[in-house]
């Protein structure tokens, strides 16, 4: 039986914040994320190649192979963007019940990627749209590169299931998908039954949501039955969170 495919109903770039206010997410296709960052797409697509280089993740809790990642930090201050220092990745048990309370040391993203002006644009970009929703002194941005494949057969873009981030703001890009069935987005109302769900399937297209008032999970990933040329289909994202309050875990993770 062939899963059907729900495309999203897409925002314009001018009306995102209107969006992102009225219902808590915002959807824009790769020419709207471009025009958010204020660059080209080719300039948004020479940072794909990254996604070529990640380590696997070894963390995850259900025995997977599946996924790999690296990880950053940075402080926005209006339009200064600052890297961090390298930290872990840390989430309380209340927003990630697989893998929360636990210091998750990732590699980090590749210097020459973050020095691309392309991806500083983008980290700013977003951030000035919550800072239209919340205005605040600085925002602290995790970004998140990941690659999920289906090596073992099926590969779980959230193996935490259904989930907030504990964040103020997440935006997940997606930058490439390629033989695979799956992978469907679906985003709830935190406070009620209301909910959509779709398929991101352009490189670029963007997801925003306000983390307080919906949660998301993205469903597993297959191998395409008819690509038996190559089988290891995989699903390219970046996720990037803005956290007003500092980074999580300021308080709870010792390690320097």
């Amino acid at each position: 039986m062939t899963t059907p495919i729900f495309s999203p109903a897409l925002d314009a770039p001018v009306d995102v914040a209107t969006r992102l206010h009225d219902r808590g997410y915002a959807i824009v296709d790769g020419a709207g994320t471009a025009q958010i960052a204020q660059v080209t797409l080719p300039e948004l697509d020479a940072l794909a190649a990254s996604w070529n280089d990640l380590p696997p993740d070894p963390y995850l809790k259900d025995g997977g192979r599946y996924r790999k990642r690296r990880h950053a930090s940075a402080i926005l201050e209006h339009e200064r963007l600052t890297t961090a220092r390298h930290r872990a990745h840390w989430q309380p048990l209340e927003y990630n019940a697989l893998h929360g309370g636990m210091e998750r040391w990732f590699e980090p993203i590749d210097a020459a990627t973050m020095a691309s002006p392309a991806w500083s644009a983008l980290i700013r970009g977003i951030g000035a749209l919550c800072s239209s929703i919340r205005d605040v002194p600085r925002w602290h941005v995790e970004a998140h590169q990941f690659r999920i494949d289906t090596e073992g057969g099926i590969g779980r873009p959230t193996p935490e299931g259904a989930h907030r981030d504990g964040v103020d703001f997440v935006a997940v890009l997606l930058i490439d998908r390629q033989g695979i069935k799956g992978g469907e987005t679906r985003v709830f109302d935190a406070a009620g039954p209301n909910g959509q769900r779709f398929t991101l399937l352009e490189p670029w297209s963007m997801l925003l949501l306000d983390d307080a008032r919906v949660i998301h999970e993205t469903t597993p990933i297959q191998p395409l039955a008819n690509d038996a040329a190559d089988p290891v289909g995989f699903r390219d994202t970046l996720v990037l969170t803005y956290r007003a309050g500092g980074f999580q875990g300021d308080d709870a993770v010792s390690r320097t």
